[in-house]
């Protein structure tokens, strides 16, 4: 009984076939069949291997949502040169909710303004980066695949010189309320003061004020090596004392999910002004240079994503059966092309032949008559 069931549930299964097999001796093998599969062949091969390199590479996906942390701090990193010496320069933070922020993380280190050729090299090779950045903003994505954790990118050292130094590179980090803000450099040092703070600018010289500056670097958030931001590279240089140079940053939170590093970090965008001060003319102010920042309530989320194996297996299956279903139907339509054409040449020549063969007979039937009519005439005439 146990074989009678399994004769029948194979049978049931063989019945079942959806891939009914053809014996070889009902095969037949052609020339243009083989050159066809050939053809095929070489096209599933180019195909899969370039399907593989899709399947390794990852793309960076982009995710908008409110950001909803307000307790947290903001670190704000700083690099920046400015052609005056240290002790006549005061640098530091004033915010919306005039809450002067201490500036005790930042550091003052006299240096020369003018750069050796290989920091001039560099600086012009980061300009470069910058501009190419703006045409083509698909870079930026580049640059969020590679990056890794730690600092970003230092400049070359500066070389020994025998003259003393007359600018003063202010660099370090600090920490400030995630609220709009001011960091701004100017003429002498900070002070508190009950109505805010104030800084010491009576003691300075005007002839000695000269805010020619550059930053090296300018980001918020944590420091993430390989991320270039919109200031880095900044170079601005006047002849004039009493000029005044603003930026206007917006901040953007950014969450950083990639292969090979998750981090809390900030974006933002700037937009520059600068003019000379001159009360006469009636353009007031300070001269400095004022980073005004604000932080947007949108927050980013870069994800670098990768293709799953399963989708990769999917439109491996999709290449080669579509190139065999389609290789397949050509080579059928090019077989019954050529079959109508040889056939409709052969009936033409068959015809051909026809029409000469009853021209032939035609010729020796008129022959036929015209002897027969020249017997009948002879014979008339011997009568």
């Amino acid at each position: 009984m146990r074989r009678l069931t399994k004769k029948k549930a194979l049978t049931l299964v063989k019945e079942l076939d959806a891939f009914p097999k053809v014996p070889e001796s009902y095969v037949e093998t052609t020339a243009s069949g083989g050159t066809v599969s050939l053809i095929a062949f070489i096209f599933m091969a180019v195909l899969a291997f370039l399907e593989f390199f899709v399947y390794r590479d990852t793309w960076i996906k982009y995710d908008y949502e409110v950001d909803t942390d307000f307790s947290s701090k903001l670190r704000i990193n700083v690099d920046i040169t400015v052609a005056m010496r240290c002790q006549y320069i005061g640098a530091d933070v004033l915010d919306l909710a005039e809450t002067m922020v201490s500036s005790d993380g930042l550091k003052y280190e006299p240096v020369h303004f003018e750069l050796s050729p290989q920091q001039r090299l560099w600086h012009m090779t980061l300009l470069h980066i910058q501009e190419r950045l703006r045409e083509e903003h698909s870079l930026q994505d580049v640059l969020f695949k590679t990056v890794t954790q730690g600092g970003p990118t230092a400049a070359p050292l500066s070389e020994d010189s025998p003259s003393p130094p007359g600018a003063c590179r202010i660099h370090g980090h600090l920490y400030v309320n995630k609220v709009a803000g001011n960091f701004h450099i100017t003429v002498g040092k900070a002070i508190p003061h009950p109505r805010g703070h104030a800084h010491l600018a009576a003691l300075v010289s005007h002839d000695s004020f000269n805010f020619s500056h550059r930053i090296d670097h300018l980001s918020f958030g944590e420091e993430i090596a390989g991320i270039i931001n919109p200031l880095d590279g900044t170079e601005k240089v006047t002849d004039d004392y009493n000029h005044m140079f603003q930026y206007f940053i917006t901040i953007v939170p950014t969450k950083l999910h990639t292969y090979q590093i998750s981090a809390d970090t900030h974006q933002y965008s700037v937009t520059e002004r600068e003019r000379v001060i001159n009360h006469a003319g009636g353009s007031h102010g300070v001269s400095g240079i004022f980073m005004k920042y604000d932080i947007s309530s949108l927050m980013v989320k870069v994800t670098e994503q990768h293709m799953p194996l399963w989708q990769f297996l999917v439109r491996l299956c999709g290449i080669v059966g579509g190139i065999f279903s389609t290789t397949g139907m050509l080579h059928g339509i090019v077989g019954f092309l050529v079959d109508v054409l040889c056939c409709r040449f052969q009936i033409g020549v068959y015809k051909q032949q026809e029409s000469k063969q009853h021209g032939g007979q035609s010729n020796q039937s008129v022959d036929l008559c015209i002897s027969v009519t020249e017997i009948l005439v002879l014979t008339e005439n011997k009568l």
